[in-house]
Formats: C-alpha cells, sequence, structure tokens
C-alpha cells in the first residue's frame, strides 16, 4: 500500500466534496463551486462518489477533480457525483474506514451537502475524529507518522433539500426549484379546474416542515393550506368550507386546497388528501379531484436562483475550509435574505430537531418560533390575503385610508402579486384599493372617462386570480408626474386619495421624488407614499433585490441553456448572448453565475479592446485545450448598455475573425422574452409578503394631519431588502446618498463582488496575468 501523500503547504487543503441524503437541483453547482474555488486556491480537490458509501469504500470513489471534470454540472438536476445511504457509515466501523481512506488520500477537509441526517453525521465524524486516528494506529492500520499530519478535520456543509427544512438559513440549495415544479403544475391545473369548476386537493412534499406546501398556497392563490408546524383550528372543517363557499359566491369557478405531506390536526390525527376530498364532495358538493405530485417535484434541472446559491454557498464553503482552525465550531453556510452567512451546524441541526419535537408536543407556536422569521411572515401573509372577511383584523373605522395603487415603468414579473395582496389586505384592514389604470397619464386624462374611467375602487372579485399573471393587470407606463403636476394633483384631491402604493421600477422611483419636491406647492402629495421596488433590472436605489428580477432571470438562463446546448452540438462554438438591465450589469452578471458564463460585460466596468484581447486569447488556448467533451458550449453574456461602441454583433464578428477558422462565433439578442412570463415562485412570494408590509407601513400614518405627515421624512419611503434585512428607506435620503442619477442605478451595488466569482469560476484570466499587448496569459 503506496503511503499517503505529504500535506500541500501552508494553509493550503485537500478538499473532499460529497452530496449525500435525497438529492436536490443546484447540487452540482455546488459541487462545480467547490472544485473550481478550490483550485483558484492553490488547493486539491476530490469528488467523493455515492455519498458516504464512496468514502467508506474508498478507491476508485475518491477521484481527483481538474476544472474541466465539472464543465455543464451548473444545468444538471439531480447530483452528478451520486448519492446513496450508507448504514456502514452510522457504525463507528464503517467511520473508522472512511477515515482511513482519507488520510491514505490525503484529504483534510470536507464539504458536504446534504439535509440535516447527513450533516449530523458530518459532525459526528469531526468530533470523533482524533479517536479515529488513534485507533487506527492502535491496529496498526496506519503509523502515527502517516496520521500525524491530519490532526484536525475540517468539515463545512450547505443544505440541500428541497423541503427547506433547515432552521437557520432562508433557503436551501433546491427548494425554490422544487417549489417552481409545485406551481408550474398548480397553475396548470387551475385552467381544466376553471374549465369544470372543479375543486383540486394537491398533495406536496414536506413530512415536518410545510415550507413548499405555505410558498405553494401563497404563490397560487390557493384557498386552503395544510402544513405540519401550524395545523388549522379545531373547526377547520367548518372553516375551510365556509372560505370556499364565500369564495364561490364571489364567482371564484375553482378551488384549491394544498396538503403537506406531513398535514395533521391540533391532536395530530393526520390530514390527509382523501380526507378534505371526501369533505369538499360531500359537505359543498363539489367535483373534486386529488393530484399527488410526488418525485415530479424534486427532479428537473434548477431554476436561476439554487444555481446562484449553490455557486456563492460552494465559495463561501471552501472559503470557510481556508479559514478554519482546530478551535471553530463545523460551520453550515446559510442565506438570510440576501446575504451568505456561516452559523455552527450543530445548532441549525438541534433547531431543525426542536420543531419536530414541538411539533410532537404540540407546542406549534414553538414550532413556528423555530422556524425562520421569513416562513413566518409568509404565513401571517397567506392568512390575510386569502380570506378577507376577518372582523378580528378589521381597523376601526376612524383608521380607515383610501389607498391608491399605481405601476409606473415596465413590466415586471410578480407586479399582479403585490397588487393583488395589497387589495386583499386593504379589504381585510377595512381600507378602500383603488387601482389607478395606465399609470400617470391614464390617472391624468382617462379618471373621468365614461362608463368606466381610470380612476377604480377595487374588490377581491377583481384580483383573485392574478397571482399568477405576469405583466401588469391595471396597465404600467413610464411617464412621469411632473408630464402634467397640477392635474395629478387635482385627481388626488377629487379622488380623496389618503395614501399611495407605488409598484414599480427607476421610473417609479423618479415619479415618488418628484411627488416629493412637489409637496410644498401642492397639499395632495402630503400623503404617505411607498414604493415597492419592481423591475428586471434591479436598478432600484434602497434595495438590492427588486420584484421581477428573479422572473427575468428564469427566462434569460432558460434561453441560454438552450443556445449552450446548441454551442455544445457543435463544440467549436460561442454564443455572444445580449441582456437587458438597462445601465446596471445585475441581470447579466447573476445570469452569468448561474449558467457558467465564460465573461461577463457590464456597464459598471465597460469593454475595452485590451479586455477583448485577453477573452479572445482565452478563447484560443481554451478550445486549442478541448479534448471533445459533450459540454464544450460557451457563452459570453453582453449588457444592452456596455458599451457603445463594442455591440453584441460586433463583439461576436471579432471573436469569429480572430478565431482564424479554429471555432465559430454567432450572437444571440433574447430581448423582451426577457420581461414576460409567468411570475416566478419567489417573484410571486416575494410580492405578497413586500406588499403587506406596504400597506401595514402606510397604516401608520392614518390619522395623521398633512403637517406631521410632511413633517416625518419616513412618509415617502422605499421598502428594499439590504443584507439580511427588509428596511425602509426614506426617499430624501436613499436620493441623495444612494442615487447614481445620471446612470439610472445605486451608487453601491452589492452585487458588484460576484463579478470576480464569475471570472474565478470560469477561469477567465485576470488583467494583471496577461500580456498588454497581445492578450496572452505570462506564466
Amino acid at each position: 500500500m503506496p503511503p499517503p501523500p505529504a500535506p500541500l503547504p501552508g494553509k493550503k487543503r485537500r478538499i473532499g466534496v460529497l452530496t449525500s441524503g435525497g438529492d436536490s437541483p443546484g447540487m452540482n453547482g455546488a459541487v462545480r463551486a467547490v472544485v473550481r474555488m478550490s483550485i483558484d486556491q492553490d488547493c486539491e480537490s476530490y469528488a467523493i462518489y455515492e455519498g458516504y458509501e464512496g468514502l467508506v469504500r474508498g478507491g476508485d470513489f475518491i477521484k481527483k477533480m481538474g476544472r474541466d471534470d465539472v464543465r455543464g454540472y451548473l444545468s444538471e438536476g439531480g447530483t452528478l457525483i451520486g448519492t446513496a445511504r450508507c448504514m456502514a457509515f452510522m457504525e463507528r466501523a464503517g467511520r473508522l474506514q472512511a477515515a482511513k481512506n482519507m488520510v491514505m488520500t490525503g484529504i483534510d477537509a470536507l464539504v458536504i451537502i446534504g439535509g440535516d441526517g447527513s450533516l449530523t453525521g458530518a459532525d459526528t465524524f469531526r468530533r470523533e475524529w482524533s479517536g479515529l486516528l488513534s485507533e487506527l494506529v492502535e491496529k496498526k492500520e496506519l503509523k502515527a507518522s502517516q496520521v500525524e499530519p491530519f490532526q484536525y478535520l475540517n468539515i463545512v456543509g450547505l443544505v440541500g433539500s428541497i423541503d427547506n427544512d433547515m432552521s437557520s438559513t432562508d433557503a436551501t440549495i433546491g427548494c425554490y426549484s422544487s417549489l417552481g415544479r409545485i406551481c408550474e403544475a398548480v397553475d396548470c391545473i387551475d385552467a381544466t379546474a376553471s374549465s369544470h369548476q372543479r375543486a383540486f386537493v394537491i398533495e406536496v412534499m414536506g413530512r415536518h416542515c410545510g415550507w413548499l406546501a405555505q410558498m405553494a398556497a401563497l404563490s397560487t392563490g390557493a384557498d386552503f393550506a395544510f402544513l405540519p408546524e401550524k395545523p388549522p383550528n379545531e373547526n377547520w372543517k367548518e372553516e375551510m368550507c365556509g372560505i370556499i363557499s364565500r369564495h364561490r359566491k364571489m364567482g371564484k369557478r375553482k378551488t384549491i386546497v394544498i396538503v403537506a405531506e406531513g398535514a395533521h390536526d391540533l391532536s395530530l390525527n393526520k390530514v390527509t388528501p382523501t380526507h378534505v376530498k371526501d369533505l369538499l364532495s360531500n359537505t359543498l358538493k363539489l367535483d373534486t379531484r386529488i393530484t399527488t405530485l410526488g418525485h415530479v417535484q424534486r427532479g428537473g434541472s434548477p431554476c436561476a436562483y439554487d444555481r446562484m446559491l449553490s455557486t456563492l454557498q460552494g465559495c463561501e464553503a471552501v472559503k470557510a475550509v481556508l479559514d478554519a482552525t482546530p478551535e471553530t465550531p463545523t460551520p453550515v453556510i446559510c442565506v438570510i435574505e440576501n446575504k451568505i452567512v456561516r452559523k455552527p451546524l450543530i445548532k441549525a441541526v438541534e433547531d431543525t430537531h426542536a420543531v419536530a419535537k414541538a411539533i410532537e408536543a404540540k407546542d406549534f407556536d414553538r414550532a413556528m418560533q423555530l422556524r425562520d422569521a421569513e416562513f413566518s411572515e409568509y404565513h401571517n401573509a397567506y392568512m390575510t390575503t386569502t380570506a378577507t372577511d376577518q372582523p378580528e383584523m378589521r381597523l376601526p373605522k376612524e383608521m380607515h385610508m383610501r389607498i391608491g395603487i399605481i405601476h409606473v415603468g415596465a413590466p415586471a414579473g410578480g407586479m399582479n402579486a403585490a397588487t393583488r395582496a395589497a387589495v386583499a389586505y386593504c379589504l381585510t384592514r377595512g381600507h378602500t384599493p383603488i387601482a389607478l389604470h395606465n399609470g400617470f397619464p391614464g390617472l391624468c386624462r382617462h379618471h373621468d372617462d365614461q362608463p368606466l374611467g381610470s380612476v377604480r375602487e377595487t374588490s377581491w372579485s377583481d384580483v383573485e386570480g392574478w397571482v399568477s399573471k405576469g405583466g401588469s393587470e391595471i396597465g404600467t407606463n413610464r411617464a412621469l408626474p411632473s408630464d402634467d403636476m397640477p392635474k395629478t394633483a387635482y385627481c388626488f384631491e377629487k379622488y380623496k386619495l389618503n395614501a399611495l402604493f407605488i409598484i414599480g421600477g427607476f421610473e417609479a422611483f423618479t415619479a415618488v421624488s418628484e411627488l416629493r419636491k412637489a409637496r410644498p406647492e401642492y397639499p395632495a402629495f402630503r400623503i404617505p407614499i411607498a414604493l415597492l421596488p419592481a423591475t428586471i433590472s434591479n436598478n432600484v436605489p434602497g434595495t438590492e433585490y427588486s420584484v421581477g428580477s428573479d422572473t427575468c432571470l428564469n427566462a434569460l438562463v432558460e434561453y441560454c441553456d438552450a443556445i449552450k446546448q446548441s454551442a455544445s452540438a457543435s463544440r467549436r462554438r460561442i454564443f455572444v448572448v445580449e441582456t437587458q438591465g438597462g445601465k446596471s450589469g445585475y441581470i447579466a452578471t447573476i445570469a452569468g453565475l448561474s449558467i457558467g458564463a465564460l465573461a461577463v460585460y457590464t456597464p459598471e466596468e465597460g469593454i475595452n479592446i485590451r479586455m477583448l484581447s485577453r477573452d479572445i486569447e482565452h478563447l484560443r488556448t481554451s478550445f486549442a485545450k478541448d479534448q471533445g467533451q459533450s459540454r464544450a458550449g460557451k457563452l459570453i453574456l453582453r449588457n444592452e448598455h456596455a458599451s457603445d461602441t463594442y455591440t453584441t454583433e460586433v463583439i461576436a464578428n471579432m471573436i469569429r475573425e480572430e478565431a482564424k477558422g479554429r471555432f465559430e462565433s454567432r450572437f444571440a439578442i433574447p430581448g423582451h422574452v426577457q420581461q414576460g412570463g409567468t411570475p416566478s415562485p419567489m417573484d410571486r412570494v416575494r410580492a405578497v409578503r413586500l406588499a403587506v408590509k406596504c400597506i401595514t407601513f402606510l397604516e401608520g400614518f392614518a390619522g395623521k394631519s398633512r403637517e406631521e405627515i410632511v413633517a416625518d421624512p419616513m412618509s415617502m419611503s422605499v421598502i428594499g431588502i439590504k443584507g439580511a434585512s427588509v428596511v425602509f428607506g426614506a426617499m430624501e435620503k436613499v436620493e441623495k446618498e444612494e442615487t447614481n442619477w445620471k446612470e439610472r442605478r445605486p451608487k453601491d451595488e452589492s452585487w458588484l463582488q460576484l463579478k470576480k466569482i464569475v471570472d474565478t469560476l470560469s477561469g477567465r484570466p485576470k488583467p494583471e496575468d496577461c500580456c498588454q499587448t497581445c492578450g496572452k496569459r505570462e506564466y
């Protein structure tokens, strides 16, 4: 038996990566990121096939990985390095053999991608590590000199789970892809349910966690939902039938009930789809069907968010390995709102197990507390928007407001979901929601048209079916109030608006700014105004996320996957794809991260001849080394405003000219495909959550005088996600301190740091490593 390799010098590591437990979309992206980031950090990377089974069996199950070994991984579902249940690893003898295999391979760090069971096993392995090494020496299976360099083991956990059942993180790798499958299925079922006025009971996964059921209900406008953490009241049968009956009387032709597979009542008696079907059929006399989605929820290509999340978490896992000391507790890489963070793995696992124990003890409030705060907010948002006749939530009459709702700018996925939620919440609280159709021009020009003007009090039945609709059902327009400020003020006064809820992009931001500055001259604008950023460009100051950007990314990633497949079939071909996004490179960068683009060109960085020279030389080298892999297609993404000179077509032609026949170049422009289509589940649920927060925010000004409102700088605010928090920012402050008015984007864009990760994972040469004249890499 050959001796184990010597440890790498300094803090460099041999990092093993394995996937364990149930597969989930995005696991391959994490494996790719770990492998390529490890290599970039001058470490060695090893894939351990078939999970812990491969770790125990060793040999060919542990393979050293190169950059090209993970080419094409991002778009693949499941796990390409396999996963398997391993009974042997659950016994000490199995872990002893695994330790020996790691020492003999020289692996001194592990990145585990799996659920809470897999991560618990990983931490047990780490705690036993020194004892396992001592036992191997005592049994003379290894020499003391062989184990001496491996005295401590680094382990980092990534959570791969479609159920999103790990506490301490807002999302697990695969959960939004799974939610997308569910929403796609329910959206299809909607059509046949409406056609026949049927009811459908849909069972989704989630034994101890109701995240999929909750989010599916919120994303599809389901009439009722059953989750393990929050069972319905004792009289749930009457309550559910009452809600569904009222919806039917309002004119709703379909009924959707979502049931988590672990659903039960307050006494822990299981609630099955059959129970619900029988109730709807026998009590309400509805033609009812059951659909069990099963493993459809687990399969398929990962969505854009899961590709991005898995990539960023995989990179962070390598950094955590290199930062670790023998005293560092085992971390798990989590995401809170928009921020990647490290948290103690054992605490996360304990909290996760505590949820199941709380449910078993019928302590459902405790179970909800142990889930992340976002889960509870989504549950509350669903409960307040699914049924508007809730007397206990109605405000006193003197607190009721007339709240205008208007869309400004280009359409974005999720605008309608936000409007629906705002209307439902207004009605629940006793407010009057007033839709201002077709933006500010519609308000000024058509407010008093007969028989139907553009200013319309809105009922629940008007908006009930909007949650899954793309575009803007009330119409949107880029024009600003300054086009006719006196008429805008006149309409505000005429229709007695007490508050305004604006949904839109940078034009909407500009509109709020204009209304704020016009307050001294026009008293009508001395009302509270809340802006919910909604634009595919994600370029609104005051937030790191805009409703609609995720829908755009999914459309763009799907488009690029098809293009890349074409490029792969031709082997030696590169596509230059033009993305939208205005003068913000967010869409291009995140899409580049999600598809594994070779390079991304953004307005923030611009394009110059030296940059193109380096990238063309990199392409020459890359294609020269190509050994005929089936996944050899390459893509470059260029934002539409990255350069006035170097257009998408010009860049493609330059590459073709410089290739000298050794490879081909094409360009593709998806255009408005990026704006349209059905909103993604993330845009739907976030739109609902943020819209409810905005109306709640506006309620805080009820009963205040115009003078009091104007004196409060927060009376005109933009809601945003910043880092790990949802915050409201005062418009005046955001305008002055955070806005690049010339380029129509924030001054500080948090995503800019991700550009380096795109380049690192694609192997794009750094400018300082290349000849400034010819672009060749200098070694």
